[in-house]
């Protein structure tokens, strides 16, 4: 075996339980994708995996080199790139030597690695980093680039087992491709975190992590969805089942307990008439309700058992199904003008954004997807689509009408403020206390988290917590925008973002390098923005 993980249990210094008997193994040369809500500490695990973190319970055993690629690269900021990588020493060593400085010590720091400088080149080649210098500090990067440059540590150090988590979050298409090609030939063992269905679907196993253990599924993450879809089906069927033998069971109750009703008064009104003594009487009464008593009694646990295995059912479903969460449709008639750009360009410190002029119309009731690469200006326009900048060049012209706009940082969730109160302050509509805490319930929000802080909220917590805000207000917005909405949720959270999305009726815009979520949510035009030597717009297609 390549990699045992055997009964890993990670506990925070405020003694709650990430997870716990954790356990499984991978194979040389498999690779597997590691699965699970937002929270029950794929990173975590990943980190312990790495050596980074040291878990409260279990081992670690494995064979072979590793290299760990994190989801966020902020810590690498104040290092450069060659620092980020680990190869700084190295390659002051190597060129050293070269340079004539033949010391004992560059010799030791070089450790006999003559190629250090031929892969990096053909690393940062693959990549497209050519533009890069390994001196370069790593906070003038994008994250798209920094990314990349974690990505090239891959072929710089050769490991026999990678670790990648959420890799393709900040990658635009191209490089998404880049990504998909290099995790399908590599020969590694690769153990991944990912919400992106197509580098999931690139895996040979699945392994669903719970705050109580793991469950491995042989196959990809089609596979194990198509498993869980019928565990969810079986469940209902389940659920079915239990309701028609519960509402059986009351009925049947209800008949025997009127039967033996009956029968004390028939037996009653049999004593009057035969005029028992009141002794006898009163023992036959006595023994008449005993017997009523008890079958009352084995009726009634026969229907708690039954409702017992009702809320345990109900309970695996609700863990199982896709919260659905309907936007109501925008009031706005079809095919009104809410946008028209006519030429507009943006520049930053003189420097115009676009070579050529962009113009445009956007109609009530547009679904549009605006593409380009890392850099291209897509943010940008969608700023200027909601009139937060003014263009440069050109004019914008936009209707009244107001919009939704959920970001990847979800900026609309004040992090200061608890979940109950996010809610109150777009309590529009004035909603009473208990109203709000039913809505919040529905949307997955137990009582246990409205006193919680918004910035412990998971990516996937803030986006259902937004959805229902939207709710609260009782205000569909006439345009939906999203920025790389899926680059923060597990799988369970895009899915009940895809399924609001996909039923919306208003306006939308989309930027997302996500293909699957992009074909998912039914896209009919786009923006394109090409970034060439310079910028290039390509105008909108219908």
């Amino acid at each position: 075996m390549s990699m045992i993980i055997h009964s890993l249990a990670y506990i925070h210094p405020d003694r709650e339980i990430q997870f716990q008997h954790i356990s499984f193994a991978i194979a040389k040369g498999e690779k597997a994708a590691l699965v699970g809500n937002n929270g029950t500490g794929k990173s975590t695990l990943l980190q312990i995996i790495a050596g980074l973190l040291q878990p409260s319970a279990g081992d670690v055993a494995f064979t072979g080199s590793t290299y760990f690629v994190p989801q966020h690269l902020g810590q690498y900021d104040n290092c450069s790139i060659a620092e980020a990588l680990g190869i700084a020493q190295e390659l002051n060593a190597y060129e050293a030597i070269l340079q004539g400085d033949v010391s004992a010590e560059n010799f030791t720091l070089l450790n006999d690695d003559w190629t250090i400088e031929e892969r990096v080149q053909q690393a940062f080649s693959f990549w497209h980093l050519q533009h890069l210098s390994l001196r370069q500090p790593m906070h003038l990067l994008s994250g798209g680039e920094k990314t990349k440059v974690f990505l090239a540590g891959i072929q710089i150090h050769e490991p026999e087992i990678i670790l990648l988590d959420e890799p393709s979050n900040h990658l635009d298409a191209d490089s998404r491709e880049l990504l998909y090609d290099f995790i399908s030939k590599s020969k590694a063992t690769v153990l991944l975190v990912s919400h992106d269905r197509t580098l999931l679907n690139l895996t040979d196993t699945t392994l669903e992590l719970t705050k109580t253990g793991v469950e491995v599924f042989g196959g990809n993450y089609d596979f194990y969805k198509t498993l869980k879809d019928e565990k969810l089906e079986a469940l209902e069927a389940q659920l079915d089942e239990k309701e028609k033998t519960l509402k059986q069971t009351q009925q049947k109750a209800r008949a025997l307990i009127e039967q033996r009703q009956k029968q004390e008064v028939r037996g009653k009104a049999h004593g009057q008439k035969q005029n028992l003594p009141k002794i006898v009487a009163g023992n036959l009464k006595s023994k008449a309700e005993v017997s009523t008593a008890k079958t009352r009694d084995i009726q009634q646990e026969k229907i708690q058992e039954i409702g017992e295995g009702l809320r345990q059912i109900r309970t695996q479903i609700q863990a199982q199904q896709v919260l659905k969460i309907d936007l109501r449709k925008s009031d706005l008639h079809q095919g009104k003008i809410l946008v028209e750009a006519k030429d507009i360009n943006f520049g930053y410190q003189a420097a115009l954004l676009w070579a050529l002029p962009l113009s445009f119309q956007i109609r009530s009731g547009d679904r549009i997807r605006i593409e380009g690469n890392n850099g291209s200006g897509k943010t940008t326009l969608l700023q200027l689509i909601m009139g937060l900048l003014q263009p440069s060049v050109g004019a914008i012209y936009r209707a009244d009408f107001n919009y939704l706009y959920i970001d990847q940082n979800y900026s609309l969730i004040d992090n200061q403020l608890t979940v109950f109160e996010q809610t109150q302050r777009l309590n529009e509509r004035q909603l009473p206390e208990h109203e709000l805490k039913m809505l919040l319930h529905y949307h997955q929000f137990p009582k246990e988290v409205w006193d919680r802080k918004c910035e412990a909220l998971s990516g996937g917590e803030k986006m259902k917590l937004i959805l229902c805000c939207v709710a609260i207000r009782n205000h569909t917005p006439d345009m939906l925008i999203v920025d790389e909405p899926t680059n923060n949720l597990d799988v369970y959270s895009q899915e009940v973002m895809t399924q609001a999305i996909r039923v919306y009726e208003g306006t939308l815009l989309v930027i997302s390098h996500d293909q699957h979520f992009i074909n998912e949510i039914g896209l009919k035009q786009r923006i394109i923005l090409e970034k060439l030597k310079s910028f290039e717009t390509l105008g909108l297609e219908r």
